[in-house]
């Protein structure tokens, strides 16, 4: 009788205000929507999203095309030459800083996506297994997460970085990804083998967090009622796992994922930033800064270029983290 309970307990959908049945992702769309600052961020990262992949079409100069005729380098925003206005003025080269920041944002947007959607899918993978099954296989997955977790992040990537991207033949990414992301980001081969390799280096040490969260997640679920019933009905371990293990626990990983992409994007422009991420002539908003060491005393707006549109991207995926925690959190009625 109590198994017969907890499974009609299950199907049961929660009402909104009117008595209406309502699915759990259409409850969880509902409270997101009720956090507004997770809303605005929405909307604006969406919006910088749509202007970076429009680059070409929005952007009245190619990518590293150079104004002979800028009277000082750099120029003010507002400059206006004999090839034009430039919105946001021109760098130390005479470059147009609004079609570098359009398409720095594209590439720097391109490697948080990737990286988190990697590093994400590997880690609830392996935290999924090492918690279902346990013994051998949760102990070793746990001493390998401890001890690259003890490991300096910061210091271990400027190394890493350093020798990957500055040898051709050390590191050879897979050619068929090689293609899509050079087809996403328009960029000559070797500038996307340094994206691909930058991407390769950060999901080595990014999956940390999703496998020790996934793991917590299925040592509480494998011992739950509907786990036993399929096993007593003869399911394999492959689809308890997929099936009802990580849907069940994907909560957090949601959220984790979601705070996870402004932290690659800061990771990805201070490696850029130090001189041992990617590097000119690709934009990144780390390089972008870089470049403006040598003139912010002169041009205090030049680091403001890149810089705003950095914070702004940074706080929108902190925002919509938090509002996905709030409606995925089951004690808020709301």
């Amino acid at each position: 009788m109590a198994s017969t309970a907890a499974t009609v307990s299950l199907k049961q959908k929660p009402e909104n205000e009117e008595g209406e049945a309502q699915g759990q992702w259409s409850v969880v769309a509902r409270r997101f929507r009720r956090h507004r600052m997770a809303m605005i961020s929405l909307v604006v990262l969406m919006i910088i999203l749509l202007m970076s992949f429009l680059a070409p079409y929005i952007t009245p100069y190619a990518r590293d095309t150079i104004d002979v005729t800028a009277p000082v380098r750099p120029a003010p925003p507002g400059v206006v030459t004999d090839a034009g206005r430039h919105l946001l003025g021109i760098d130390h080269l005479g470059r147009d800083l609004f079609t570098r920041l359009l398409y720095a944002g594209r590439i720097s947007l391109t490697i948080a996506i990737f990286v988190v959607a990697i590093s994400e899918t590997l880690g609830v993978m392996i935290g999924a297994a090492a918690g279902y099954f346990g013994g051998f296989t949760d102990a070793a997955v746990s001493r390998v997460i401890e001890f690259m977790l003890a490991i300096p992040l910061l210091p271990i990537l400027l190394i890493v970085s350093a020798i990957l991207l500055k040898g051709d033949d050390i590191l050879r990414p897979p050619e068929f990804l090689n293609r899509i992301i050079g087809a996403v980001l328009l960029t000559p081969a070797r500038e996307t083998r340094q994206v691909v390799v930058m991407i390769m280096i950060l999901v080595v040490f990014s999956w940390l967090g999703a496998a020790r969260l996934m793991r917590g997640m299925a040592l509480s679920l494998r011992s739950r009622e509907f786990v036993e019933a399929l096993r007593a009905q003869g399911a394999s371990e492959g689809r308890i796992i997929f099936r009802h293990i990580i849907p069940n626990g994907i909560a957090p990983i949601l959220v984790n994922a979601s705070l996870a992409l402004g932290g690659i994007i800061i990771l990805e422009s201070a490696l850029s930033f130090l001189g041992v991420g990617i590097q000119d002539p690709t934009p990144t908003w780390g390089n972008m800064l870089a470049q403006s060491r040598s003139y912010m005393f002169t041009n205090p707006w030049l680091p403001l270029v890149p810089g705003i549109p950095l914070v702004i991207v940074s706080l929108c995926f902190n925002f919509i983290g938090d509002g996905l925690r709030d409606a995925l959190d089951p004690r808020l009625k709301r």
